[in-house]
């Protein structure tokens, strides 16, 4: 059942080709680096090329008399008065006790924690003398030992808070019952680990600032996935009314979570530009964006699962370690979190206790990147429950199916953890887990290509895995949306989610076009900018159709009313006598008037959807592979994704979602990883080093999007629909290859799966 106000869809539903990519395949993109502005200054940064170490001396002498420089700034021109303290970088969803010691400066003051912290920022006439300058800065700092290891760092040997007394910031608990006592027939317990990567997106980070001393404003170019929320950060750090700063939002090659979080370098640049009082623009290239940019993903757990004779899981219990890196900024708790409390997915489980640790190294900063948290728990648990099916001579979808939440269930209550932010306990909203897990088998003819498990054909050993998952969506407290109907007919849809590469344009076209009965081309759109909303919340966690299209409906109903009474005036009747067709005419005793009639009564209208609770879009995943034994090499002849989103708007951009976010998924199962020696040092800085899933990798992934269970928390009836691509792959792939060398005894339980760690296993195992 869809919430009250549902409405019949029309554009709703339709694979509508995005309206944004004509624009951008023509080469009309605006991008950060495209925005040019007059007087305009560049910025290069000084990075550390130490690990860990006290800052002796800047010397930066030479640097300053090279022509065209402008400046160069360390932390003593940064730092407030009287304390003399660096501002540092908060939590944007909330500070949890404890965190604040283990935020990062905005620029390294007494100490460096990783290589590529920022030391100094250069400024200059063009991007080439400030990157010169740079390179003729001298940083002395005195080496102290690094540590780059969880375990090695929990023993809090080496601090790299010395005042604070642990490398640890935090502990999550999850508890269901209590899994403690569970006397169970049978249990196992593993360890597993999944490498430290992240998202590369297409377009590295930039900005453009620009100070306006007359009017006390500041502009930002560059904001993307969340600016009101780094508005508020920057203008409490430079001491400014939030109405004085203004985020820009322009077109973005790709966020995945990671790309539009706040950075050092987004209070450096604007900072600079008002000290200055000239704009200023940096652009980090791609080895910057390697260094500086939030990695993800690196955790290690030891779980144990206890288990009838029959399969039916009693308990899940585990340790999980999670390496933040040298920092704790932004939404860096996302991960820690997730990979525990949905460490149990889809499956019910009544007893459940998992701690997950938050511990901080001398690498870079870590943060969420899509399916934060969830990629790992998938990793994790659908690995363990392969082992435990087998051992218990139960077939590996047969053991799923005997452990996924019923629909009669629904809605099903999960463990809680602490510490939280007051947040509700999670519950899954509704849906039929087994029949997208029958449609998953159906689509690779599992049952057909059963027989295949463990085969040596034509020297190539053949294997099926699957996987269960569940992806949460639509946080945030609220969304906001306005409808302003214009001079000319057309209506302007404001809005506080932004567009990352999602197709988001498309999709507000598509709900405005349907509450409002307008033809698509009758609306615009305008997202992100802090200038459109006074109030916005930002594209994360699979959020903007669950809560900005719900705000939108809200405006238009809104719109509605206010056409209605302008309509009334002009008609000579009461409000209540009026009725809206499509197209928002506005009708009363045989009379009909078109929206641009009443277009002159300087016509808008607000919208705001507010939700405390998430969705929960739900799938299986399967993979054939054919691995070489002698070289390690995989081969992916077949993957498949099903997942029930809900409520789908448009299927096409929904499939090119849960396409691209399953190869997100298989370049982190199998290439991608961000490495670093026993001394902190960084060595995959370059894409020559770091490598990336092409075009002809994988180029047989299917996906397929199912409406089973529409939400019944928003009007639209909508789910999170961007990550669960990629949430299942580490297990399911893994699961494939441990299936296809089984007769050799080969168990992954490290990502990722490269040739060389494939081709060890299997000497270990012979």
């Amino acid at each position: 059942m869809i919430a009250k106000g549902s409405f019949i869809p029309n554009f709703v539903g339709t694979p509508v080709q995005r309206v944004e990519d004509l624009r951008l395949l023509r080469g009309r993109g605006q991008f950060v680096d495209d925005v040019h502005h007059e007087g305009m200054l560049f910025a290069a940064i000084l990075r550390s090329p130490v690990a860990h170490g006290r800052i002796r001396l800047i010397d930066y002498a030479a640097a300053r008399g090279m022509p065209g420089v402008r400046g160069i700034f360390t932390a003593g021109d940064i730092a407030h008065a009287p304390e003399c303290t660096v501002p540092t970088i908060p939590m944007r969803r909330g500070q949890l006790e404890g965190l604040a010691p283990f935020e990062q400066p905005v620029i390294a003051q007494s100490k460096v924690r990783y290589v590529g912290e920022p030391l100094a920022v250069v400024v200059a006439d063009s991007a080439a003398l400030a990157e010169d300058a740079v390179d003729a800065i001298v940083a002395d700092i005195e080496p102290l030992a690094p540590v780059v290891d969880c375990h090695v760092s929990g023993r809090d040997e080496v601090l790299l808070f010395e005042e604070h007394g642990t490398n640890l910031a935090v502990t999550y608990t999850v508890e269901k019952g209590d899994a403690k006592s569970v006397q169970a027939a049978y249990a196992r317990r593993e360890r597993f680990s999944v490498q430290r990567h992240t998202a590369v997106c297409m377009e590295p980070r930039g900005l453009l600032a620009v100070w306006d001393g007359v009017h006390a404003k500041l502009r930002v170019s560059g904001a993307a996935k969340v600016p009101f929320a780094i508005r508020r950060v920057l203008a409490q750090r430079l001491d400014l009314p939030e109405d004085c700063v203004d985020m820009i939002e322009l077109d973005v090659g790709g966020g995945f979570g990671v790309r539009g979080e706040f950075y050092p370098e987004d209070f450096l640049i604007p900072f600079l530009a008002r000290k200055l009082n000239r704009p200023l623009k940096w652009t980090e290239d791609r080895r910057e964006n390697l260094l500086g940019s939030n990695h993800a993903r690196e955790a290690e757990c030891e779980i144990e699962i206890a288990c009838d004779r029959d399969g039916t899981i009693l308990a899940l219990l585990g340790r999980i370690w999670v390496n933040m890196g040298a920092y704790v900024r932004n939404s860096a708790e996302v991960a820690p979190r997730n990979v525990a409390l949905f460490l149990s997915g889809p499956y019910r489980i009544p007893n459940i206790h998992i701690e997950s640790s938050m511990v901080v190294t001398n690498k870079a900063p870590a943060g969420p990147y899509r399916g934060p948290g969830r990629f790992e728990a998938d990793f994790f648990r659908e690995r363990l429950f392969d082992m435990a099916a087998r051992d218990l001579g139960i077939g590996q979808v047969e053991f799923r199916r005997r452990n996924l939440v019923r629909e009669s269930e629904m809605p099903y209550r999960i463990a809680a953890i602490t510490p939280s932010y007051g947040e509700r306990q999670v519950e899954f909203d509704g849906g039929d887990y087994s029949i997208a897990l029958d449609r998953c088998l159906g689509e690779i003819r599992w049952a057909e290509k059963a027989a295949l498990q463990g085969k040596l054909i034509d020297g190539r050993y053949h294997g099926l895995g699957v996987g269960c998952f569940i992806e949460s969506g639509g946080g945030g407290q609220r969304e906001n949306a306005r409808l302003v109907v214009e001079a000319d007919g057309m209506v302007s849809l404001y809005i506080g989610s932004s567009n990352i590469g999602q197709g988001l344009e498309t999709i507000c076209i598509q709900i405005a076009a349907d509450a409002l009965g307008l033809p698509m081309e009758k609306i615009r759109v305008f997202h992100g900018s802090t200038t459109n909303l006074s109030e916005g919340f930002g594209s994360f966690g699979s959020r903007s159709v669950v809560m900005g299209g719900s705000a939108i409906l809200d405006a238009a109903g809104n719109l509605k009313a206010k056409v209605r009474s302008a309509a009334a005036r002009r008609l000579g009747c009461v409000a209540g006598e009026v009725v809206i067709g499509d197209g928002v005419s506005a009708s009363f005793g045989g009379k009909t008037l078109a929206l641009a009639d009443v277009a002159d009564e300087d016509l808008s209208a607000d919208g705001t959807f507010a939700s405390h609770q998430r969705t929960y879009a739900y799938g299986a995943a399967a993979a054939h592979v054919a691995v070489d034994a002698k070289t390690g090499h995989v081969e992916l002849i077949e993957y498949v994704t099903v997942e029930d989103v809900g409520r789908i708007i448009n299927p096409l951009t929904a499939n090119g979602q849960a396409v691209g976010a399953a190869v997100q998924g298989l370049g982190g199962t199998f290439m991608e990883h961000l490495q670093y020696d026993q001394d902190g040092q960084f060595l995959t800085a370059s894409l020559a080093d770091y490598l990336m899933p092409t075009a002809t990798d994988f180029p047989n992934v299917r996906a397929v999007e199912l409406e089973i269970s529409p939400s019944p928390t928003n009007p639209l009836g909508a789910k999170g629909a961007g990550e669960g691509g990629t949430i299942p792959v580490g297990g399911v792939v893994s699961n494939a290859v441990a299936a296809a060398l089984a007769p050799l005894g080969v168990e992954p339980r490290e990502l990722p799966l490269s040739p060389y760690r494939i081709w060890k296993l299997v000497q270990a195992a012979r």
